[in-house]
């Protein structure tokens, strides 16, 4: 067995495709939703990439597209993990969900995973007259892993070419394959969830055992970009107890020191993708996330108080 899998076990990959407890497809979401998986052209040469999209039945015209990326550490979870989530941001804003199966490590490590993304994306701009989108306002979003994913797929769409990103929102991201931060090494074995044993385990099934992390490149790590640059606005949200806490507070900075704006939350007492353990926070985090993520498809409706 690799240290790999010793730090970050990968379950068995012939289980099921379930979503997560309590984000299953409810009998509103397929009522009021069309539902449907695509294969899209995948990079040069390579597979084409399975992408779930939603959109609601009841509107018509162009809807705002949120372009979503999964968690889960690069090597585990899919679409279907988070099909509740991306049904209810279809009918609550009013917009086509794509959601992107892209490859997992470490049968496929970087960078399968962003040049996926990044094709998915390109169909998405090339087809917008028949997904009945408007291309100006284009979210993208992501957690945890697919944070970096998101942040990835501004670089390179800002570097190679494709749809304008109007926005990206980045939740619990990781960022930064160095793991130097003071909130890593605050995590240990015995931190509940995703700590920084995981963390090591997720950066070797990613980038492979022998890649060379002297000079990661940033569509892996985009905290390791040099450019800042011309990215789209951001909202970046944290966890106070989360290990990957302050690389994503250090990425906002970063994008702010470039002249991005960039909205950014930290939400005190819960751990990486769990909810707060005081109960005056929770959900707030989420419902801040929603909303930036409302503001971002729909700037000209006025958005509502929490």
């Amino acid at each position: 067995m690799s240290r790999a899998h010793e730090l970050l076990p990968i379950p068995d990959r012939n289980l099921p495709e379930e979503p997560m407890p309590g984000l299953e497809l409810t009998d509103r979401h397929h009522s009021e939703l069309e539902i449907g998986e695509r294969f899209v052209p995948g990079p040069t040469g390579e597979p084409d990439v399975r992408v779930v999209v939603y959109r609601p039945r009841a509107l018509e015209g162009r809807l705002p597209i949120l372009f979503h990326i999964h968690g889960g550490a690069f090597c585990i979870m899919h679409p279907e993990s988070f099909a509740g989530m991306e049904a209810n941001w279809a009918l609550g804003h009013g917009c086509v969900v794509v959601s992107v199966d892209y490859r997992l490590a470490p049968e496929h490590p970087f960078p399968a995973a962003p040049d996926d993304c990044y094709a998915a994306l390109q169909w998405v701009g090339k087809n917008a007259d028949e997904l009945g989108i408007d291309l100006n306002r284009l979210v993208v979003t992501g957690g945890s892993a697919g944070g970096a994913l998101t942040a990835a797929l501004a670089m390179m769409v800002r570097d190679r070419g494709g749809p304008k990103i109007a926005y990206q929102a980045l939740l619990i991201p990781v960022t930064d394959d160095r793991m130097e931060t003071p909130s890593m090494a605050q995590s240990g074995a015995d931190t509940p969830g995703f700590n920084s044993v995981a963390a090591v385990g997720m950066w070797l099934h990613y980038l492979g055992e022998d890649y060379d992390r002297s000079s990661t490149s940033p569509y892996a790590a985009p905290a390791r970009a040099e450019n800042f640059e011309d990215l789209p606005p951001a909202f970046i949200q944290t966890n106070g107890l989360d290990p990957l806490r302050d690389e994503g507070i250090e990425y906002g900075l970063k994008l702010l020191a470039a002249g991005i704006p960039v909205e950014l939350y930290n939400c005190p007492g819960a751990y990486h993708g769990a909810p707060p353990l005081d109960p005056r926070t929770a959900g707030l985090s989420f419902q801040i996330y929603n909303a930036a993520l409302g503001a971002a498809l729909n700037p000209d409706e006025p958005t509502s108080g929490f």
